[in-house]
């Protein structure tokens, strides 16, 4: 009497649910990382906007700012972000550095941003 095997056995499933099972995981892992990875630099951008959107406002109101440290919250597409800029006199007197870091409600840094301005 012979048999003839039809189907696997019980371990050849048991092994390929396993691996299917580790390749979800894996493949569930890096969704995940890139999710977060696209929310940092979402918040990155804004911040970086809330930043340039301070400094040119000071370059086309010309003006030349005081020596000292400022903070104010910025609001971009519904995110507030905390900016704190620290003015610096240079070694030219006509000219003063101005450091913006940017913060979210968190308190975690987001972005640095340095830049000149000069004397109108």
């Amino acid at each position: 009497m012979t048999r003839n095997s039809r189907g696997f056995t019980l371990v050849e499933v048991l092994v390929a649910v396993a691996i299917v099972a580790i390749a979800l995981a894996a493949g569930s892992r890096a969704a995940g990382t890139l999710l977060d990875n696209s929310q940092r630099l979402s918040d990155v951008t804004l911040a970086q906007w809330c930043a340039d959107n301070r400094l040119v406002g000071m370059k086309l109101a010309k003006q030349f700012p005081d020596v000292g440290t400022s903070s104010f919250e910025c609001v971009e597409v519904g995110q507030t972000y905390n900016v704190t800029m620290v003015v610096r006199p240079s070694f030219n007197p006509n000219f003063r550095v101005v450091d913006t870091n940017v913060q979210d409600s968190r308190g975690q840094s987001l972005t640095h941003l340095s830049v000149i301005l000069p004397r109108y």
